[in-house]
């Protein structure tokens, strides 16, 4: 049986847009007055955004004020916009294999935790066209590592999730991919992902075919 979509992560799966994300974050624990770790650092990636905010404020030892994690919240908005304002980098072969599926025809949909008002900015690097929908973090009612998103996307391409391969580079985005009920193809970016069942793992995405996500969907590994 075939695969029917493709469902694309975006920061560290397509783009190489964590290093962005890193130096906002650890601006933001200097504006905090704080420190950011590497344990830390790799706690927040993949998280969607009220729980990326809960871990630093945790990990900072800082008090959960609502007031105050909305203020960070919208600092680290405003860094990030001026960090992705241009061009973003890609992860390797990840422009080639988008353009290689796309003209094959399968259907994809880009799935993020991240807002839409930056996904935007993203999406004028990756090509609004190469998607027929996507679907941010601020629009579910749970992010990764909740399957909504996987869900949702699913939904609005008219297709099961059991149907669709997801491409990850995160342990919070493969364990919502497959609480979904997706095939899930692992590409590790800055952190490594734990084998599990259900999880297909390749070094990069560098000659990615339709065949590999027909393999992937057949349960190969």
């Amino acid at each position: 049986m075939s695969v029917v979509a493709v469902l694309w992560d975006m920061d560290g799966t397509l783009l190489d847009s964590e290093k962005l994300w890193d130096i906002g974050v650890r601006e933001l624990a200097v504006e905090l007055g704080g420190r950011m770790t590497d344990p830390l650092r790799h706690a927040l990636i993949g998280a969607d955004g009220p729980s990326a905010l809960r871990i630093l404020f945790e990990g900072l030892g800082l008090e959960r004020d609502p007031a105050a994690m909305t203020a960070a919240g919208h600092w680290l908005e405003r860094r990030v916009t001026e960090l992705m304002a241009g061009p973003v980098p890609w992860r390797p072969g990840a422009r080639e294999a988008l353009t290689t599926l796309r003209t094959a025809g399968l259907p994809a949909a880009l799935v993020t935790n991240t807002k839409r008002s930056i996904t935007e900015l993203c999406l004028e690097t990756l090509g609004r066209d190469m998607f027929e929908v996507s679907v941010c973090g601020d629009e579910v009612d749970y992010g990764k590592p909740a399957p909504d998103p996987y869900l949702r996307a699913a939904r609005l391409l008219g297709v099961a999730p059991g149907d669709c391969v997801a491409v990850e580079d995160s342990p919070t985005g493969s364990a919502a991919a497959l609480a979904a009920g997706c095939q899930v193809l692992v590409v590790p970016c800055e952190i490594e992902v734990p084998r599990r069942p259900g999880l297909n793992f390749r070094e990069s995405l560098v000659g990615l075919t339709v065949g590999d996500l027909d393999e992937v969907h057949a349960g190969a590994s």
